[in-house]
């Protein structure tokens, strides 16, 4: 048997569920009155997710719609990180949707220091965009999982290579 006991904290997200969320996104735009005319689009890049319509109003419209998606798909809306209204031509607004993935080195300081200084016996290091924890006793991970759990931050924090 392991003489320690391991997790990692990552922030990431289902990259198929996003593609799915976008999808029903731009089904319901198409087949909801108030979007119909306004030749909305929402595109999926890489990182990004690109909004095209043709007022501030609709714009919230679809991020209403957008963020139901996501949420039904037990995405976490922590991903989206809304950037500023541009305007495009024609009358037309475009706003950045970034994608937020993995743990920033800030984050992954504050998450150590929470550690370090509410659990003695338990260890934690970053490691790239992740927080490894470990600890001699599988319940001792267990409690400090329900401790960062309470904790409210910016990002989308999931629990992996529990081990």
């Amino acid at each position: 048997m392991a003489s320690t006991f391991s997790f990692d904290i990552v922030s990431d997200f289902d990259r198929q569920e996003l593609v799915n969320a976008v999808d029903q996104t731009n089904r319901q735009i198409g087949s909801r009155y108030d979007l119909k005319d306004t030749k909305t689009t929402v595109e999926l890049g890489e990182d990004t997710i690109t909004v095209n319509t043709d007022s501030e109003f609709t714009l919230d419209a679809v991020h209403g719609i957008l963020n139901e998606k996501a949420a039904s798909r037990k995405l976490s809306l922590k991903i989206f990180e809304f950037g500023k209204v541009d305007s495009a031509s024609g009358n037309r607004v475009r706003q950045e949707i970034k994608l937020k993935k993995g743990i920033d080195q800030e984050i992954a300081k504050k998450i150590t220091k929470l550690i370090r200084d509410e659990f003695k016996k338990i260890q934690s290091s970053i490691q790239g965009d992740a927080v490894r924890v470990t600890a001699k006793s599988k319940d001792d991970l267990q409690q400090v999982i329900q401790r960062i759990k309470q904790e409210d931050f910016p990002i989308a924090l999931q629990f992996t290579n529990y081990r």
